[in-house]
C-alpha cells in the first residue's frame, strides 16, 4: 500500500472518529468535547487528506525514508493530540498534568508539517 492510501485511509478512520464523537455530543447534549471533535476532524481527517492529495499528485512513488518517517510522525502526533485533548475536555486529566502530552503533541504535528514541505521542495520534477 502506498503512502497516499495509508493516508487516505487514516483520514477516513479520523472522519469516522470526528463523526461519531459529534454524533455522541449531539444525543448526550454534553458538547463538552467539541474541541476535541473540531481537532480530530480537521488535524486528523483534513491534513492527512491532503497529505494524501499531496503523495498521489506530487509525490507518487516517493516512499523514502523521510516520507515513511513523515506519515508515522504526523499520526503519531495527531494520535496524542486526539487522546491529550479528549482526557481533558472530558475532565478525567487536569490541565496541569496534561500539558506534557498536548504541547510535545503540537510541536509533533508541526514538524510533520515541515517534513511534508521538504519532501515537496526536494522532489525532482520529470519532463513535461
Amino acid at each position: 500500500m502506498g503512502l497516499d492510501r495509508k493516508y487516505l485511509t487514516w483520514s477516513l478512520v479520523y472522519v469516522v472518529l470526528g463523526m461519531s464523537l459529534g454524533i455522541f455530543m449531539a444525543a448526550s447534549g454534553n458538547h463538552g468535547q467539541h474541541i476535541t471533535h473540531a481537532h480530530i476532524l480537521l488535524v486528523g481527517f483534513v491534513v492527512s487528506f491532503i497529505y494524501a492529495v499531496i503523495h498521489k499528485l506530487w509525490l507518487e512513488g516517493e516512499a523514502s525514508k523521510l516520507a515513511r518517517a513523515q506519515l508515522i510522525v504526523h499520526q503519531v502526533g495527531a494520535l496524542m493530540m486526539f487522546f491529550g485533548l479528549f482526557l481533558l475536555y472530558g475532565g478525567l486529566v487536569p490541565p496541569e498534568q496534561i500539558e506534557m502530552v498536548l504541547a510535545p503533541s503540537t510541536i509533533i504535528v508541526f514538524s510533520a508539517a515541515l517534513m511534508m514541505i521538504i519532501l515537496v521542495v526536494r522532489k525532482k520534477q520529470g519532463p513535461v
